[in-house]
């Protein structure tokens, strides 16, 4: 069910972004191949014979409006510099200067790694030796969100690819910790002082069987916010209990349960990734943090337990009430 869900939000992404772009080509919201109207001036006489040449860039806001049909207006003067070779003049504004839309888009379609809006220079004619006007055409921009989604998916795939290859180190390390932890007895130590606790929560559970230490290793490491240690301590739990269940392809209420509480994920301790973005000021977060994640582990709970007594989902559950041991 999941995959076709996010097939249907991938499909709906690739409609919206055609239905944008096909808005913009229509309405010409870029001005592809049309000649804007700029004056240039500079402290020292224009040489045209010189390369680079800083300038300042007038623009007339009004005339910014009128040109792309928009209500938002551009300062008035922009720092640049003047390119000039022997195939044509180029001017480059400022880097990160504050552009107004479309600008701000022409930028990051056609300078996205040097932020700096550039295009090309014609008609170059002087009013005096330090004041010129001239014809500034951008590079044709079109496809703007069908681009965006590419890049998208291009960052979010090398993003999967990385996250992956960071977690193999952690899930070794904690799989041989548990598998050290197994061998010397901790594991049933733990399921036995825990045990009258999470019982009524997984009644499904045999006494004494190693799932109920592996959900507790589980919980606590989410509730020290240890995202990344928790993960496969919750992959060991969930190996756990399918060794108790007979239908591999249904989950068990337990397995429910604990999918439930992982996903409320009470955190007594902000998580590390919070820590590391927002430093000392996490502090002021803590109870907030600590309030909300309880009240919905309580909600999970709650659901999980009245789903589980519905007839529909109660007739579904592999194990049966019957069978549970202890």
């Amino acid at each position: 069910m999941l995959n076709y869900v996010w097939a249907g939000l991938i499909i709906l992404s690739f409609v919206f972004g055609i239905a944008y772009d096909v808005r913009d080509l229509s309405n010409d919201t870029y001005r592809n191949g049309a000649d804007y109207q700029i004056t240039l001036s500079s402290d020292e006489p224009f040489d045209t014979d010189a390369r680079r040449k800083t300038v300042t860039v007038h623009v007339d806001p009004v005339y910014f409006q009128s040109f792309y049909g928009v209500t938002e207006q551009p300062d008035s003067l922009f720092s640049g510099v003047l390119i000039q070779t022997e195939e044509g003049s180029q001017l480059r504004f400022a880097k990160d200067a504050a552009v107004p839309e479309p600008w701000a888009t022409i930028r990051s379609e056609t300078s996205d790694r040097d932020n700096d809006m550039r295009g090309t220079i014609a008609n170059l004619g002087f009013s005096s030796p330090t004041t010129a006007s001239a014809s500034f055409r951008f590079k044709d921009v079109r496809f703007v969100k069908m681009h965006a989604i590419a890049q998208a998916a291009i960052s979010m795939a090398e993003t999967a690819v990385s996250l992956a290859l960071s977690l193999i180190g952690i899930i070794a390390l904690w799989m041989g910790m548990l598998k050290i932890a197994e061998a010397s007895g901790l594991i049933h130590t733990v399921v036995r002082f825990t045990q009258p606790i999470l019982r009524p929560l997984f009644p499904e559970i045999p006494k004494d069987h190693p799932a109920l230490g592996m959900i507790v290793l589980n919980l606590t490491a989410n509730m020290l916010g240890l995202g990344n240690a928790a993960t496969p301590l919750g992959i060991k739990a969930m190996e756990e209990l399918q060794t108790l269940n007979p239908d591999p392809d249904t989950a068990t209420n337990s397995m429910v349960m604990l999918l439930a509480m992982n996903t409320a994920s009470v955190q007594l301790v902000p998580p590390v990734l919070l820590v590391a973005l927002m430093g000392l000021q996490i502090n002021q977060l803590i109870f907030a943090i600590i309030i909300v994640t309880t009240i919905s582990l309580v909600v999970a709970v709650i659901s999980a337990r009245l789903l589980s007594r519905m007839k529909r989902f109660r007739v579904s559950n592999p194990v049966s009430q019957n069978n549970t041991g202890g």
